[in-house]
């Protein structure tokens, strides 16, 4: 036996790092053994009495040292040489592994094969949904695919506040002023706040990412994967549907050629505010056909210009008056003389025949055998929600209003959700709805969001809507308000601070439903009284302010708060009741009507 510890302590540097490797008794040791230094029991003289067996000795010696330590050398640097080939090896090809990883940005996919939350649709409503799940589940990733090439943004200034900006850049800063001074912009979000797309399976606390620019095709519903345009493929755990809705145009402006289309605007998106503004410099007449909220909204805010530059501008429509679908008629007549005074020729029961080319303008032909000439046409003539995904995913269209149709939680299958302007949901107040307005989208987006983390929760809220004719005339409205249900009118005197204007400056926002949307008032009470019932306001009358009440079966479904702002919790609360009154003007008087 020999004492690795005795041989180590003569072993040569190469066989050190041998030795280091693993100690082999078996071959090392021997090997060591014929390696060590001469030791004095080497040199000694040898046999007394044969001369130059010492010499042999050496050579015998020698010539073994040389032989093995040569054989060891060669063996030892071959096992060195593998093993710092295999080395370098290893590090090479983790490198390569590493750089070729899904956390280095180079590599990543610009599109996620897979996300937990898509949301189909870049508009408002997505938005309010990506927020919600974001608010519960902090570390969620959301990924918004959306049409519109830009990010998401609020679509009212569009046809309010825009116009009325003195800012000669406004198309591209698409920044205005609120009637209260303060300036935002249309975005809801600055790019920073996003994550880039191809990021999003990646970062720490995961994010709000848009893929801006692409379609959704067709939907996989049991596969739980959608296809886009391009062909690309993302499976999902929950989606939500907002693919909002298109235009409508008339079909005799579809009838006409493509000169005539060349001179339309469908007016939805940012794009179309460049356009036509773009437009209204250009040309000497614009013709807005509808009579609706939009329609109203552009021929006021073109109107302003028709005074300071010379633009005509008109406005037809097949209604008695402005806003004939949803105000009583005393009311809409006052709109639109309103709207007169704003500068637009407004042509009421107007009902477009054809349109065609005359010259270098259109000529569009009514009914009635009136003819307008004109340089460029608005069609603002309602909304087609967007459903095409409804026949791949197999989900239900409603055949009255349109739509995905939805259940009270806005869900349509057990993992998919609809909000906004495409969800035909069950109101558990006033039945099956489609309500095309700003803050719909918010507040069924945002309970979308929530239901798609677990809430689920009913869709309870009675959404409002708003509408601006200009700084100095608006109203706020909830519930069901059709022009064809009874209504009863009750009003007083305006005084300076009954305008959007004066609203603005008091919530602090000029997307008036971000200060509203939430709120309802906790109690109700109305005092007994025997007054007569409020009679409808005679021709003529300065409508100050007042509050509109819509009745079906003398139950309140529907309320229009006219010049009358921030009290639109106590209308909420008042249709959620649900309850008959035997006296609308004491439940005027719980909107503060005739306050100073």
């Amino acid at each position: 036996q020999i004492n690795p510890k005795l041989v180590s302590t003569h072993l040569s540097p190469t066989q050190k790092i041998q030795k280091d490797k693993a100690f082999q008794p078996d071959l090392e040791i021997l090997q060591c053994h014929h390696l060590r230094c001469p030791s004095r029991s080497l040199t000694s003289s040898g046999v007394p009495g044969k001369a130059g067996s010492n010499l042999l000795l050496y050579l015998i010696v020698g010539g073994t040292v040389t032989g093995t330590g040569a054989y060891y050398v060669y063996r030892t640097l071959k096992e060195n040489k593998e093993r710092f080939t295999s080395r370098v090896t290893t590090i090479t090809t983790r490198s390569q592994e590493k750089e070729l990883s899904p956390s280095a940005p180079g590599a990543r996919p610009e599109v996620p094969s897979h996300v937990p939350f898509l949301l189909i649709g870049g508009g408002t409503a997505a938005f309010a949904a990506a927020r919600s799940i974001r608010a519960r589940d902090p570390g969620a990733r959301v990924l918004i695919v959306s049409e519109d090439p830009a990010l998401p943004y609020m679509r009212p200034p569009l046809s309010k506040e825009l116009w009325f900006s003195d800012d000669p850049n406004v198309t591209e800063t698409l920044r205005f002023k609120q009637w209260n001074g303060k300036e935002r912009s249309i975005y809801f979000q600055p790019p920073s706040f996003y994550v880039p797309v191809r990021d999003l399976p990646f970062v720490e606390n995961g994010g709000v990412a848009v893929l801006c620019g692409k379609k959704v095709v067709h939907m996989d519903v049991r596969g739980n994967i959608v296809k886009l345009s391009d062909g690309t493929q993302i499976s999902y755990d929950k989606c939500l549907i907002a693919t909002g809705g298109s235009p409508r145009n008339l079909p005799a402006i579809e009838r006409a050629g493509k000169d005539v289309q060349q001179r339309l605007t469908l007016f939805r998106k940012i794009e179309d505010f460049k356009s036509l503004e773009k437009i209204s410099r250009e040309v000497k007449s614009i013709t807005i056909i509808g009579g609706g909220f939009l329609g109203s909204e552009l021929a006021c805010a073109l109107g302003r210009r028709a005074r300071t530059r010379g633009l005509e501008v008109i406005q037809l429509f097949p209604e008695n008056g402005n806003m004939g679908k949803v105000l009583p008629e005393y009311l809409s007549n006052w709109t639109t003389e309103k709207v007169r005074r704003e500068g637009v020729n407004v042509m009421p029961n107007a009902v477009v025949k054809s349109v065609s080319v005359c010259g270098n303008r259109l000529m569009i032909k009514l009914k009635d055998g009136r003819k307008v000439e004109t340089d460029h046409i608005v069609a603002a003539v309602g909304l087609e929600p967007n459903v095409e995904l409804a026949k791949s995913a197999g989900l239900e269209v409603d055949s009255d209003f349109g739509g995905f149709r939805v259940n009270a939680e806005l869900q349509a299958r057990s993992n998919i959700w609809v909000a906004g302007d495409a969800a035909c949901f069950y109101d558990i107040k006033l039945g099956r709805r489609r309500v095309e307005h700003h803050d719909h989208a918010v507040v069924s987006g945002r309970l979308a969001g929530e239901n798609m983390t677990g809430a689920a929760k009913p869709y309870w809220h009675q959404s409002m809507f708003w509408s601006d004719l200009g700084p100095n005339v608006g109203y706020e409205a909830i519930g069901l308000v059709d022009s064809s249900l009874p209504t009863v009118g009750v009003f007083a005197k305006a005084t300076a601070k009954d305008t959007p204007k004066s609203a603005t400056e008091q919530s602090g926002t000029g997307i008036r439903s971000e200060s509203e949307t939430e709120a309802e008032a906790s109690e109700v009470h109305i005092s007994p009284s025997f007054s007569p019932m409020p009679q409808v306001p005679k021709q003529g009358e300065d409508y100050g302010k007042g509050v509109i009440f819509y009745l079906r079966d003398k139950v309140v479904v529907g309320i229009v708060l006219w010049n009358i702002f921030n009290r639109m919790p106590i209308a909420r609360k008042i249709i959620k009741d649900g309850e008959e009154h035997d006296d609308l003007n004491e439940v005027a008087k719980l909107f503060n009507i005739h306050e100073e």
